[in-house]
């Protein structure tokens, strides 16, 4: 009884001191607790166990789920390793496939390049030969044009040129080259300006020299005396008005004025020129216009105006300036010398320089 007493006092004792509170094994049935054990309940032991074997469930549960697991990462890992084999199977594929490629356009590039040099060497030749036929033509407009104005000097007709510079021009139209247009625009500037040039009439510049060549003789020369007559009236009044002396004083003194003559003669030359010598004076003017108008027929134009303007010259040094006639004859000589100015065709220079220069490049 001691023993038991003695037994819930020490109980009762600890039982505040909850931190270590000592777990006994369960006792089992017909043992005794030894003096001083710690006696565990049944149902904690129970606990315990199922705890113990929902442990063992979970952990075969998740043996299972990671068996499963390395199942499906081993089947991963396969599929990729066969993917990774197809990968690489594709990647030497592709490898191949970009080797034929680059070896195919590298081809292409050569072939390719052949191509643009054949076409440069092609486009070479037909800007040599549209050089070339360009050229030709520039220098068959240039020795036509050369000709024309050769025949229209000769023929003192602005026609032949006119012709050509229109045939030059549509021949230009036709080749439609820009860097001719420098060409065709000087051909219609030289054509326009043939166009408004005045045209002089040969026949009449013939008819003027042959009208002044007939009056030649007619021309008093500036040393040559005048025939003054003396009024019939005087010579009835001087007998009622005079004595016999006188009129004998009147007579001597108008006969010594038919002796003597004062003019002025500005051309030494005329002055001394004999009366024999005037034949041959008018002789050689008549030569000189004959000249002129041989040189006109000609189409020498320079030679021409050179041989009337000497025969002008001979005019008004040896000849008499006051007299009607002479100045009626120096006054035609001036208009034909006007009208020969305007006698010469105009020149086609520009033209023919702007094809010199397209014919060299330049």
């Amino acid at each position: 009884m001691t023993s038991d007493s003695a037994g819930p006092s020490l109980a009762s004792s600890r039982v505040p001191a909850p931190e270590a509170e000592p777990v006994a094994s369960p006792a089992t049935p017909g043992e005794t607790s030894a003096p001083g054990a710690v006696v565990v309940p049944r149902a904690l032991v129970y606990a315990l166990i199922a705890v113990a074997a929902v442990s063992l469930v979970a952990s075969g549960m998740l043996w299972q789920k990671l068996s499963n697991i390395q199942e499906q990462l081993a089947r991963q890992s396969q599929d990729a390793g066969s993917n990774a084999i197809e990968a690489r199977t594709l990647a030497r594929q592709a490898q191949d496939t970009a080797r034929e490629t680059a070896a195919r356009q590298a081809l292409l590039d050569t072939r390719l390049d052949e191509v643009a040099l054949q076409r440069t060497q092609v486009e070479e030749l037909i800007q040599s030969m549209s050089r070339s036929r360009d050229e030709n033509m520039l220098v068959d407009i240039e020795s036509s044009l050369r000709l024309a104005q050769q025949q229209a000097q000769a023929t003192g007709s602005a026609e032949p040129l006119l012709a050509a510079l229109r045939s030059a021009d549509q021949r230009l139209e036709r080749g439609g080259q820009p860097r001719l247009a420098r060409v065709r625009a000087a051909v219609l500037r030289d054509t326009d300006r043939i166009k408004s040039a005045a045209v002089t009439d040969v026949p009449s510049l013939l008819s003027r020299l042959d009208e002044v060549a007939r009056q030649i003789d007619e021309l008093p020369v500036a040393n040559a005396v005048p025939q003054v007559p003396i009024a019939p009236a005087r010579r009835q009044e001087v007998p009622a008005k005079l004595s016999w002396w006188e009129s004998a004083l009147v007579d001597v003194g108008s006969e010594a004025r038919k002796l003597v003559r004062v003019s002025r003669i500005d051309q030494p030359e005329a002055a001394l020129l004999a009366p024999e010598q005037a034949f041959f004076l008018r002789e050689n003017l008549k030569l000189r216009l004959m000249n002129a108008r041989l040189a006109l027929l000609s189409r020498q134009t320079e030679a021409a105006r050179a041989d009337v303007a000497a025969a002008a010259a001979a005019l008004h040094k040896y000849f008499d300036a006051s007299s009607r006639k002479t100045q009626a004859v120096t006054a035609q000589l001036q208009q034909v010398q006007a009208q020969l100015r305007g006698l010469e065709l105009p020149r086609i220079d520009e033209t023919l320089a702007v094809l010199a220069t397209a014919v060299g490049g330049r």
